[in-house]
Protein backbone atom coordinates (compact mmCIF):
# COMPACT_ATOMS: atom_id res chain seq x y z
CA UNK A 1 0.00 0.00 0.00
CA UNK A 2 2.53 2.20 0.79
CA UNK A 3 4.62 1.84 -2.58
CA UNK A 4 0.95 2.55 -4.53
CA UNK A 5 0.79 5.87 -2.24
CA UNK A 6 4.15 6.79 -3.77
CA UNK A 7 3.42 5.97 -7.01
CA UNK A 8 0.04 8.24 -7.11
CA UNK A 9 -0.01 12.00 -7.27
CA UNK A 10 -2.50 14.76 -6.61
CA UNK A 11 -3.31 14.20 -10.26
CA UNK A 12 -4.71 11.06 -9.59
CA UNK A 13 -6.88 12.48 -6.44
CA UNK A 14 -7.94 14.52 -9.05
CA UNK A 15 -9.26 12.34 -11.18
CA UNK A 16 -11.03 10.21 -8.05
CA UNK A 17 -12.73 13.63 -7.13
CA UNK A 18 -13.89 13.63 -10.78
CA UNK A 19 -15.17 10.33 -10.55
CA UNK A 20 -17.00 11.30 -7.53
CA UNK A 21 -19.16 13.66 -9.43
CA UNK A 22 -19.72 10.72 -11.70
CA UNK A 23 -21.26 9.11 -9.00
CA UNK A 24 -23.19 11.99 -8.05
CA UNK A 25 -24.92 11.82 -11.73
CA UNK A 26 -25.39 8.36 -10.93
CA UNK A 27 -27.32 9.16 -7.62
CA UNK A 28 -29.38 12.06 -9.16
CA UNK A 29 -30.28 10.89 -12.16
CA UNK A 30 -30.74 7.14 -12.89
CA UNK A 31 -34.01 7.19 -10.70
CA UNK A 32 -35.65 9.67 -12.97
CA UNK A 33 -35.12 7.83 -16.29
CA UNK A 34 -37.16 5.09 -14.92
CA UNK A 35 -40.08 7.42 -13.56
CA UNK A 36 -41.99 6.36 -16.66
CA UNK A 37 -41.44 2.16 -15.66
CA UNK A 38 -42.65 3.29 -12.50
CA UNK A 39 -45.54 4.72 -13.73
CA UNK A 40 -46.44 1.76 -15.46
CA UNK A 41 -45.60 -0.79 -13.90
CA UNK A 42 -45.96 0.48 -10.21
CA UNK A 43 -48.82 2.68 -10.72
CA UNK A 44 -47.08 5.58 -9.23
CA UNK A 45 -48.66 8.89 -10.03
CA UNK A 46 -46.65 12.72 -10.65
CA UNK A 47 -47.13 13.30 -7.54
CA UNK A 48 -45.33 10.35 -6.23
CA UNK A 49 -42.65 11.04 -8.82
CA UNK A 50 -42.33 15.01 -7.21
CA UNK A 51 -41.85 13.44 -3.78
CA UNK A 52 -38.94 10.82 -4.80
CA UNK A 53 -36.83 14.18 -6.17
CA UNK A 54 -37.75 16.11 -3.00
CA UNK A 55 -36.77 13.68 -0.62
CA UNK A 56 -33.90 13.27 -2.98
CA UNK A 57 -32.44 16.63 -2.82
CA UNK A 58 -33.72 17.82 0.59
CA UNK A 59 -32.06 14.87 2.05
CA UNK A 60 -28.88 16.32 0.64
CA UNK A 61 -29.89 19.03 1.59
CA UNK A 62 -29.84 17.99 5.48
CA UNK A 63 -26.34 16.30 4.87
CA UNK A 64 -25.48 19.49 3.37
CA UNK A 65 -26.06 21.10 6.85
CA UNK A 66 -23.53 19.02 9.30
CA UNK A 67 -21.15 17.63 6.13
CA UNK A 68 -18.69 20.14 6.62
CA UNK A 69 -18.34 19.68 10.27
CA UNK A 70 -17.34 15.87 9.71
CA UNK A 71 -14.80 16.83 7.13
CA UNK A 72 -13.44 19.07 9.36
CA UNK A 73 -12.90 16.91 12.48
CA UNK A 74 -12.67 13.50 9.95
CA UNK A 75 -10.72 14.60 6.84
CA UNK A 76 -11.21 14.42 3.20
CA UNK A 77 -10.49 11.09 3.19
CA UNK A 78 -13.02 9.54 5.72
CA UNK A 79 -15.81 11.55 4.00
CA UNK A 80 -15.39 10.77 0.83
CA UNK A 81 -15.66 6.92 1.46
CA UNK A 82 -18.54 7.53 3.50
CA UNK A 83 -20.20 9.31 0.66
CA UNK A 84 -19.12 6.72 -1.73
CA UNK A 85 -20.44 3.77 0.64
CA UNK A 86 -23.93 5.04 1.30
CA UNK A 87 -23.99 5.86 -2.73
CA UNK A 88 -23.36 2.26 -3.58
CA UNK A 89 -26.00 1.00 -0.81
CA UNK A 90 -28.61 3.24 -1.94
CA UNK A 91 -28.36 2.00 -5.70
CA UNK A 92 -28.14 -1.64 -4.73
CA UNK A 93 -31.19 -1.10 -2.81
CA UNK A 94 -33.05 0.95 -5.42
CA UNK A 95 -32.54 -2.64 -7.73
CA UNK A 96 -33.65 -4.54 -4.63
CA UNK A 97 -36.24 -3.18 -2.37
CA UNK A 98 -39.05 -2.76 -5.30
CA UNK A 99 -39.12 -6.24 -6.55
CA UNK A 100 -39.19 -7.64 -2.93
CA UNK A 101 -41.37 -5.74 -1.22
CA UNK A 102 -45.21 -4.57 -2.31
CA UNK A 103 -45.09 -1.16 -0.98
CA UNK A 104 -43.12 0.19 -4.25
CA UNK A 105 -43.30 3.99 -2.78
CA UNK A 106 -41.99 3.15 0.10
CA UNK A 107 -39.19 1.06 -1.13
CA UNK A 108 -37.88 3.87 -3.22
CA UNK A 109 -38.30 6.46 -0.59
CA UNK A 110 -35.59 4.10 1.35
CA UNK A 111 -33.29 3.99 -1.08
CA UNK A 112 -32.92 7.25 -2.29
CA UNK A 113 -32.68 8.69 0.91
CA UNK A 114 -29.49 6.28 1.53
CA UNK A 115 -27.82 7.66 -1.86
CA UNK A 116 -28.80 10.57 -1.16
CA UNK A 117 -26.91 10.70 1.84
CA UNK A 118 -23.75 9.80 -0.32
CA UNK A 119 -25.13 12.37 -2.88
CA UNK A 120 -25.12 15.61 0.22
CA UNK A 121 -21.67 14.63 1.56
CA UNK A 122 -19.93 14.34 -2.07
CA UNK A 123 -21.19 18.20 -2.64
CA UNK A 124 -19.78 19.04 0.64
CA UNK A 125 -16.67 17.22 0.57
CA UNK A 126 -15.12 17.10 -3.20
CA UNK A 127 -15.13 20.82 -4.78
CA UNK A 128 -13.57 21.88 -1.45
CA UNK A 129 -10.95 18.83 -1.65
CA UNK A 130 -10.43 20.15 -5.51
CA UNK A 131 -9.90 23.48 -4.82
CA UNK A 132 -7.15 22.92 -1.78
CA UNK A 133 -5.05 20.74 -4.60
CA UNK A 134 -1.98 22.16 -5.90
CA UNK A 135 -2.80 21.95 -9.20
CA UNK A 136 -3.25 24.81 -11.46
CA UNK A 137 -6.19 27.72 -12.01
CA UNK A 138 -8.88 27.15 -9.39
CA UNK A 139 -11.83 28.02 -11.82
CA UNK A 140 -10.53 26.18 -14.90
CA UNK A 141 -10.05 22.85 -12.92
CA UNK A 142 -13.77 23.74 -10.97
CA UNK A 143 -15.01 24.20 -14.35
CA UNK A 144 -13.34 20.68 -15.44
CA UNK A 145 -14.83 18.79 -12.37
CA UNK A 146 -17.91 19.58 -12.67
CA UNK A 147 -18.15 18.74 -16.20
CA UNK A 148 -17.56 15.44 -15.35
CA UNK A 149 -21.07 15.76 -13.36
CA UNK A 150 -22.35 16.24 -16.95
CA UNK A 151 -20.50 13.47 -18.16
CA UNK A 152 -21.19 10.87 -15.91
CA UNK A 153 -25.10 12.00 -16.78
CA UNK A 154 -24.80 11.46 -19.93
CA UNK A 155 -22.88 8.18 -20.27
CA UNK A 156 -25.85 7.15 -17.76
CA UNK A 157 -28.74 8.16 -20.04
CA UNK A 158 -27.23 7.01 -23.30
CA UNK A 159 -26.41 3.06 -21.55
CA UNK A 160 -29.18 2.88 -19.66
CA UNK A 161 -31.60 4.10 -22.42
CA UNK A 162 -29.68 1.36 -24.15
CA UNK A 163 -29.80 -0.96 -21.63
CA UNK A 164 -33.80 -0.89 -21.47
CA UNK A 165 -34.04 -0.22 -25.57
CA UNK A 166 -31.94 -4.28 -26.00
CA UNK A 167 -33.11 -5.79 -22.74
CA UNK A 168 -37.05 -4.79 -22.18
CA UNK A 169 -37.88 -2.47 -19.64
CA UNK A 170 -39.16 -5.01 -17.17
CA UNK A 171 -35.34 -5.68 -15.98
CA UNK A 172 -35.13 -1.94 -15.59
CA UNK A 173 -33.73 -3.05 -11.40
CA UNK A 174 -30.36 -5.00 -13.11
CA UNK A 175 -29.44 -1.01 -13.98
CA UNK A 176 -29.01 -0.05 -10.69
CA UNK A 177 -26.37 -2.86 -9.34
CA UNK A 178 -24.53 -2.43 -12.42
CA UNK A 179 -24.23 1.57 -11.49
CA UNK A 180 -23.46 0.88 -7.87
CA UNK A 181 -20.04 -0.80 -9.60
CA UNK A 182 -18.62 2.91 -9.72
CA UNK A 183 -18.53 4.50 -6.33
CA UNK A 184 -16.98 0.78 -4.93
CA UNK A 185 -14.46 1.53 -7.63
CA UNK A 186 -14.12 4.83 -6.01
CA UNK A 187 -13.44 3.71 -2.34
CA UNK A 188 -10.80 2.09 -3.08
CA UNK A 189 -9.16 4.19 -5.69
CA UNK A 190 -9.37 6.54 -2.21
CA UNK A 191 -7.92 4.04 -0.31
CA UNK A 192 -4.49 5.04 -1.84
CA UNK A 193 -4.55 8.62 -3.58
CA UNK A 194 -3.29 11.47 -1.51
CA UNK A 195 -5.08 14.04 -0.01
CA UNK A 196 -4.77 17.29 1.55
CA UNK A 197 -5.46 18.64 4.91
CA UNK A 198 -8.46 20.69 5.60
CA UNK A 199 -7.89 24.50 5.96
CA UNK A 200 -6.83 25.18 9.83
CA UNK A 201 -9.61 26.26 11.88
CA UNK A 202 -7.78 30.02 12.71
CA UNK A 203 -7.21 30.45 9.02
CA UNK A 204 -11.03 29.56 8.55
CA UNK A 205 -13.57 33.19 7.93
CA UNK A 206 -16.19 32.56 10.43
CA UNK A 207 -19.66 31.89 8.54
CA UNK A 208 -21.27 34.55 10.99
CA UNK A 209 -18.95 37.55 8.46
CA UNK A 210 -19.94 35.30 5.40
CA UNK A 211 -23.71 35.99 6.53
CA UNK A 212 -22.98 39.55 6.93
CA UNK A 213 -21.61 39.94 3.42
CA UNK A 214 -24.25 40.69 0.84
CA UNK A 215 -22.69 39.26 -2.53
CA UNK A 216 -22.42 36.08 -0.38
CA UNK A 217 -26.07 36.16 0.99
CA UNK A 218 -26.97 37.03 -3.44
CA UNK A 219 -24.45 33.90 -4.31
CA UNK A 220 -26.62 31.77 -2.24
CA UNK A 221 -29.68 33.17 -3.38
CA UNK A 222 -28.04 32.22 -7.20
CA UNK A 223 -26.90 28.62 -6.01
CA UNK A 224 -30.40 28.07 -4.97
CA UNK A 225 -31.31 29.34 -8.78
CA UNK A 226 -29.55 27.70 -10.71
CA UNK A 227 -29.87 24.20 -8.56
CA UNK A 228 -33.52 25.24 -9.75
CA UNK A 229 -33.01 25.97 -13.12
CA UNK A 230 -30.46 22.58 -14.09
CA UNK A 231 -32.89 19.91 -12.21
CA UNK A 232 -36.38 20.95 -13.10
CA UNK A 233 -34.91 20.43 -16.55
CA UNK A 234 -32.79 17.68 -15.84
CA UNK A 235 -35.09 15.64 -13.72
CA UNK A 236 -38.35 16.10 -15.65
CA UNK A 237 -36.88 16.08 -18.94
CA UNK A 238 -37.28 12.13 -19.65
CA UNK A 239 -40.91 12.16 -18.58
CA UNK A 240 -41.69 15.59 -20.79
CA UNK A 241 -40.30 14.14 -23.83
CA UNK A 242 -42.38 10.44 -23.90
CA UNK A 243 -45.71 11.73 -22.25
CA UNK A 244 -45.16 15.16 -22.93
CA UNK A 245 -44.38 15.78 -26.06
CA UNK A 246 -45.37 12.22 -27.26
CA UNK A 247 -41.76 10.95 -28.64
CA UNK A 248 -40.47 7.57 -27.96
CA UNK A 249 -38.70 6.91 -25.08
CA UNK A 250 -35.47 6.30 -26.76
CA UNK A 251 -35.52 9.25 -28.87
CA UNK A 252 -36.71 11.84 -25.99
CA UNK A 253 -34.17 10.31 -23.53
CA UNK A 254 -31.26 10.71 -26.37
CA UNK A 255 -32.50 14.34 -27.56
CA UNK A 256 -33.70 15.10 -24.12
CA UNK A 257 -31.32 14.58 -21.08
CA UNK A 258 -28.76 12.79 -22.85
CA UNK A 259 -27.99 16.25 -25.14
CA UNK A 260 -29.10 18.05 -21.86
CA UNK A 261 -25.69 16.46 -20.01
CA UNK A 262 -23.83 16.40 -23.23
CA UNK A 263 -24.02 19.76 -23.69
CA UNK A 264 -23.52 20.66 -20.11
CA UNK A 265 -20.74 18.65 -19.81
CA UNK A 266 -19.61 20.79 -22.88
CA UNK A 267 -20.07 24.15 -21.60
CA UNK A 268 -18.07 23.37 -18.74
CA UNK A 269 -15.54 21.56 -20.67
CA UNK A 270 -14.67 24.91 -22.81
CA UNK A 271 -14.67 26.50 -19.87
CA UNK A 272 -12.49 25.24 -18.18
CA UNK A 273 -10.04 25.30 -21.33
CA UNK A 274 -10.61 29.25 -21.93
CA UNK A 275 -12.32 30.58 -19.07
CA UNK A 276 -9.54 32.28 -17.65
CA UNK A 277 -9.67 35.05 -20.34
CA UNK A 278 -13.54 35.47 -20.00
CA UNK A 279 -15.38 37.75 -17.58
CA UNK A 280 -17.29 35.15 -15.29
CA UNK A 281 -20.37 37.39 -14.25
CA UNK A 282 -21.07 38.59 -18.12
CA UNK A 283 -20.74 34.82 -19.20
CA UNK A 284 -23.78 33.69 -16.27
CA UNK A 285 -25.79 36.61 -17.32
CA UNK A 286 -26.04 35.77 -21.04
CA UNK A 287 -26.34 32.05 -19.99
CA UNK A 288 -28.93 33.03 -17.60
CA UNK A 289 -30.72 34.88 -20.58
CA UNK A 290 -30.32 31.66 -22.89
CA UNK A 291 -31.74 29.13 -20.51
CA UNK A 292 -35.09 31.56 -19.79
CA UNK A 293 -35.59 31.55 -23.91
CA UNK A 294 -35.18 27.78 -23.65
CA UNK A 295 -37.73 27.56 -21.09
CA UNK A 296 -40.28 29.67 -23.02
CA UNK A 297 -39.63 27.19 -26.32
CA UNK A 298 -40.15 24.16 -24.28
CA UNK A 299 -43.62 25.41 -22.67
CA UNK A 300 -45.29 27.25 -25.97
CA UNK A 301 -43.64 25.61 -28.96
CA UNK A 302 -45.99 22.92 -29.90
CA UNK A 303 -43.65 21.25 -32.38
CA UNK A 304 -42.05 18.31 -30.55
CA UNK A 305 -38.45 18.47 -32.09
CA UNK A 306 -38.02 22.25 -31.32
CA UNK A 307 -39.14 21.54 -27.68
CA UNK A 308 -36.74 18.47 -27.63
CA UNK A 309 -33.66 20.65 -28.92
CA UNK A 310 -34.64 23.48 -26.13
CA UNK A 311 -34.51 21.22 -23.61
CA UNK A 312 -31.43 19.72 -24.51
CA UNK A 313 -29.86 23.40 -24.85
CA UNK A 314 -30.90 24.38 -21.58
CA UNK A 315 -27.86 22.02 -20.55
CA UNK A 316 -25.34 24.61 -22.16
CA UNK A 317 -27.30 27.34 -20.82
CA UNK A 318 -27.21 26.19 -17.27
CA UNK A 319 -23.34 24.79 -17.56
CA UNK A 320 -21.93 27.20 -15.47
CA UNK A 321 -24.20 28.38 -13.48
CA UNK A 322 -23.40 26.24 -10.32
CA UNK A 323 -19.54 26.09 -10.94
CA UNK A 324 -19.08 29.24 -11.79
CA UNK A 325 -20.96 30.98 -8.33
CA UNK A 326 -19.15 28.75 -6.38
CA UNK A 327 -15.61 29.65 -8.13
CA UNK A 328 -16.63 32.86 -7.65
CA UNK A 329 -17.55 32.80 -3.99
CA UNK A 330 -14.26 30.85 -3.63
CA UNK A 331 -12.14 33.67 -5.30
CA UNK A 332 -14.13 36.14 -2.76
CA UNK A 333 -13.59 34.34 0.08
CA UNK A 334 -10.57 31.72 0.13
CA UNK A 335 -10.90 30.86 3.01
CA UNK A 336 -14.26 30.04 3.62
CA UNK A 337 -13.39 26.29 4.39
CA UNK A 338 -15.45 23.67 4.21
CA UNK A 339 -18.32 25.28 6.02
CA UNK A 340 -18.96 27.73 3.16
CA UNK A 341 -18.67 25.23 0.44
CA UNK A 342 -21.42 23.25 2.90
CA UNK A 343 -23.45 26.17 2.90
CA UNK A 344 -23.27 26.90 -0.52
CA UNK A 345 -24.69 23.00 -1.23
CA UNK A 346 -27.26 23.23 0.86
CA UNK A 347 -29.17 26.28 -1.25
CA UNK A 348 -28.06 24.71 -4.71
CA UNK A 349 -29.73 21.49 -3.49
CA UNK A 350 -32.70 23.72 -1.93
CA UNK A 351 -33.40 24.93 -5.17
CA UNK A 352 -32.46 21.54 -6.90
CA UNK A 353 -35.66 20.10 -4.62
CA UNK A 354 -37.95 22.99 -5.16
CA UNK A 355 -37.75 23.68 -8.65
CA UNK A 356 -38.46 19.72 -9.82
CA UNK A 357 -40.82 19.58 -7.00
CA UNK A 358 -42.59 22.70 -7.21
CA UNK A 359 -43.19 22.01 -11.25
CA UNK A 360 -43.97 18.14 -10.57
CA UNK A 361 -46.59 19.21 -8.26
CA UNK A 362 -47.98 21.61 -10.57
CA UNK A 363 -47.86 19.66 -13.52
CA UNK A 364 -50.15 17.18 -11.09
CA UNK A 365 -52.70 20.35 -10.18
CA UNK A 366 -53.09 21.57 -13.83
CA UNK A 367 -53.58 17.66 -14.89
CA UNK A 368 -56.59 17.00 -12.42
CA UNK A 369 -57.65 20.92 -12.70
CA UNK A 370 -61.30 21.08 -14.37
CA UNK A 371 -60.19 23.95 -16.88
CA UNK A 372 -57.49 21.44 -18.36
CA UNK A 373 -60.27 19.76 -21.22
CA UNK A 374 -60.56 23.60 -22.06
CA UNK A 375 -57.32 24.48 -22.94
CA UNK A 376 -56.59 20.72 -24.15
CA UNK A 377 -59.42 21.64 -26.91
CA UNK A 378 -57.95 24.31 -27.90
CA UNK A 379 -54.76 23.45 -28.20
CA UNK A 380 -54.80 19.86 -29.17
CA UNK A 381 -52.82 18.88 -25.71
CA UNK A 382 -53.80 16.00 -23.57
CA UNK A 383 -54.36 16.68 -19.87
CA UNK A 384 -51.12 15.36 -18.89
CA UNK A 385 -49.17 17.28 -21.97
CA UNK A 386 -50.73 20.43 -20.78
CA UNK A 387 -49.79 19.69 -17.12
CA UNK A 388 -46.47 19.36 -18.04
CA UNK A 389 -45.80 22.29 -19.53
CA UNK A 390 -47.39 24.18 -17.28
CA UNK A 391 -44.84 22.80 -14.57
CA UNK A 392 -42.07 23.74 -16.10
CA UNK A 393 -43.52 27.22 -17.00
CA UNK A 394 -43.34 27.57 -12.77
CA UNK A 395 -39.78 26.62 -13.33
CA UNK A 396 -38.77 29.31 -15.17
CA UNK A 397 -39.50 30.99 -12.17
CA UNK A 398 -36.13 30.44 -10.77
CA UNK A 399 -34.19 31.84 -13.99
CA UNK A 400 -35.57 35.03 -13.78
CA UNK A 401 -34.53 35.28 -10.48
CA UNK A 402 -31.23 34.13 -11.21
CA UNK A 403 -30.95 36.93 -13.59
CA UNK A 404 -31.89 39.82 -11.65
CA UNK A 405 -29.58 38.69 -8.57
CA UNK A 406 -26.96 38.39 -11.50
CA UNK A 407 -27.42 42.45 -12.39
CA UNK A 408 -27.42 43.06 -8.30
CA UNK A 409 -23.69 41.25 -7.84
CA UNK A 410 -22.86 43.31 -11.41
CA UNK A 411 -23.83 46.38 -9.09
CA UNK A 412 -22.28 45.82 -6.14
CA UNK A 413 -18.58 45.26 -7.73
CA UNK A 414 -18.58 48.98 -9.96
CA UNK A 415 -18.16 50.55 -7.02
CA UNK A 416 -15.32 48.43 -6.07
CA UNK A 417 -13.64 48.08 -9.51
CA UNK A 418 -13.78 52.33 -9.44
CA UNK A 419 -12.51 52.72 -5.87
CA UNK A 420 -9.36 50.40 -7.32
CA UNK A 421 -8.98 52.80 -10.56
CA UNK A 422 -8.81 55.57 -8.21
CA UNK A 423 -6.51 53.91 -5.51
Amino acid sequence: MIQMKSALNYKHTLCGCMTGFVVQAINNNLAPLLFVVFQDEFGLDLSMLSVVILVNFLTQLCVDAFAGKLTDKFGFRAVVIAAMATSSVGLILLGLLPMVWSNTFAALMIATIVFAIGGGLIEVVISPLTELLPLGEKKSTMALLHSFYCWGQTVVVLLSTLFIKIFDSSLWYVLPFVWAVVPVGNIIWFLFVPVVDTIPEEKRTPLIHLLKDKRFLLALIVMTCAGASELTVSQWSSLFAEKGLGVSKFLGDLLGPCLFAALMGTGRLVFGLFGSKLNLLRVLKLLTVGCIICYVLMIFVPEPIISLLACGFTGLTVSMLWPGTISNTSARFPYGGTAMFGLCALFGDLGCAAGPGIAGLVADAISGSSFVAEISATTGLSAEQVGLRGGILAGMFFPLVLLLCLFAIGAMDKPDQNKNRTA
